[in-house]
């Protein structure tokens, strides 16, 4: 659109973010599900999971999610916005594993928004995008989705035909 960006350090769609190994302890299990008030049993009483046929306890959705969104945020930085979160949950996580989370940008749509530069003739750019997430452990995928967050607008210069 004839704009010169001051700052060109975000990654393109196809691009991958580093991935993120994380321990699966029992204490984080344990702690996930207290944090998000799941008191199910299957998630802090190993016997009563056994019972209910579960080798062991596992990791809940809403503690998945919470990485989920860390991963993102580590990346993308504290300013990115999660905009959407969909996931899907496979593979339980048990204690004593490890999963890897990965991510891909699927998409990644620049719009400006005009009037909003801080300098005659300059606009900021919000930047949307969505990344395809997969967290796997040993027994296989723990969780598939997709992650949209929006980040904040980076200063652009238009040039002496946009800017009159």
């Amino acid at each position: 659109m004839g704009t010169e960006r001051t700052e060109t350090t975000r990654p393109g769609v196809g691009s991958e973010l580093p991935s993120l190994e994380i321990p699966i302890t029992r204490t984080l299990i344990v702690a996930g599900a207290i944090a998000s008030r799941d008191y199910q049993d299957v998630h802090h009483d190993a016997e009563l999971a056994r019972r209910k046929g579960s080798p062991d306890i596992f990791m809940n959705i809403l503690t998945t999610n919470g990485l989920v969104g860390r991963y993102i945020t580590d990346h993308f930085g504290p300013t990115a916005v999660l905009r959407k979160v969909a996931i899907r949950l496979g593979a339980p996580n048990y204690p004593g594993d490890t999963m890897v989370l990965t991510g891909r940008i699927e998409e990644l749509i620049e719009e400006l928004d005009e009037g909003t530069g801080t300098e005659a003739g300059t606009t900021t750019v919000t930047t949307t995008v969505t990344v395809r997430v997969v967290g796997a452990n040993a027994i296989g995928k723990h969780v598939t989705g997709t992650v949209t967050l929006t980040l904040p607008g980076t200063a652009v210069t238009l040039t002496d035909e946009e800017a009159s």
